[in-house]
C-alpha cells in the first residue's frame, strides 16, 4: 500500500483525528528551537497551534466530559508522587547508566538559565504541559493505538477494550517517549492504560494526565528541579 493510500485509508477510518496532533506536536518539539522567535513567544506560538488543531481535530464520537472526574484526580496525583519518588528517596538514582546515557539520553532542562528567569516562558511551558500534552497524547495513545492494536479497524473496539498485547505495547512505547525518565513512564503509562480500561473515557484520561502533568509543573517551579522539563 502507498504512503498516500495509506493517509487515504487513515482519514476514512478517522484515524487522522486521533494521530494528527499528536504529530504536529512532534514537528513543533522537532523545529522550535529553530523557529526564530524567542523562548516565550515560540511557546506562545506552540500552544496556541495546538489549541487550534486540538479544536478541529477532536473526534466528535469522543464524550469531552470526564465519566470519573473525582477519580480521575486522584490518580493523577498518583502517578505525580510515582514520578518524583525513586529521585526524592534514592539520591543520584538517575545517574545510573540504565537511565542517563547516549541512548536514552540525560537529565536536562531543554530551557536556558535566561528562559527559566522568565516568567512567561514558565507560564507557556506549563500551558503545553497541563492543556496540550494531556490531549495529544491520551487520544493517541489510549483514543487510538490502544484500540488499534486490537483491530486495525480500531472504531469497531470499545473504548477501554483490553488485550495484554495492546496493553503493553502501549505501555512500553509510552516509557520510550520520556527518555531517562523511561522507569516512571513505564509506571505511568501502566497506571494510565488501566484508568482508561477503568473508566472508558478518554476525557478522564486527559482529566488525569492533567493533574499530574499540573502538579508536576507546581513542583519543578517551585522547587527549580527543571531536570523534569526535558
Amino acid at each position: 500500500m502507498s504512503v498516500q493510500s495509506q493517509i487515504a485509508a487513515a482519514r476514512e477510518s478517522g484515524a487522522a483525528k486521533y494521530v494528527a496532533p499528536f504529530a504536529i506536536f512532534l514537528l513543533f518539539l522537532a523545529i522550535g528551537p529553530n523557529l526564530p522567535l524567542g523562548p516565550a513567544w515560540e511557546g506562545a506560538l506552540r500552544v496556541g497551534v495546538m489549541a487550534v488543531v486540538c479544536r478541529i481535530c477532536w473526534p466528535r464520537e469522543i464524550e469531552f466530559r470526564p465519566a470519573l472526574p473525582f477519580g480521575s484526580i486522584a490518580v493523577g496525583a498518583a502517578v505525580f508522587a510515582i514520578w518524583i519518588a525513586p529521585d526524592a528517596l534514592i539520591p543520584g538514582y538517575r545517574s545510573n547508566i540504565l537511565f542517563s546515557n547516549s541512548l536514552l539520553g540525560h537529565m536536562h532542562s531543554s530551557l536556558s538559565q535566561a528562559a527559566l528567569r522568565d516568567p512567561w516562558v514558565l507560564a507557556w511551558r506549563t500551558a503545553r504541559a497541563v492543556v496540550i500534552v494531556p490531549i495529544v497524547e491520551e487520544l493517541f495513545w489510549r483514543g487510538w493505538l490502544m484500540r488499534w492494536l486490537i483491530n486495525p479497524d480500531f472504531q469497531r473496539v470499545p473504548l477501554g477494550a483490553y488485550s495484554s498485547f495492546s496493553f503493553w505495547v502501549t505501555a512500553v512505547l509510552f516509557a520510550s517517549e520520556h527518555g531517562p525518565y523511561w522507569d516512571v513512564g513505564l509506571a505511568a503509562g501502566i497506571v494510565y492504560n488501566l484508568w482508561m480500561i477503568r473508566s472508558k473515557s478518554v476525557a478522564s484520561c486527559i482529566l488525569m494526565h492533567a493533574v499530574t502533568n499540573g502538579v508536576l509543573c507546581a513542583y519543578v517551579i517551585a522547587t527549580a528541579q527543571w531536570q523534569y522539563w526535558q
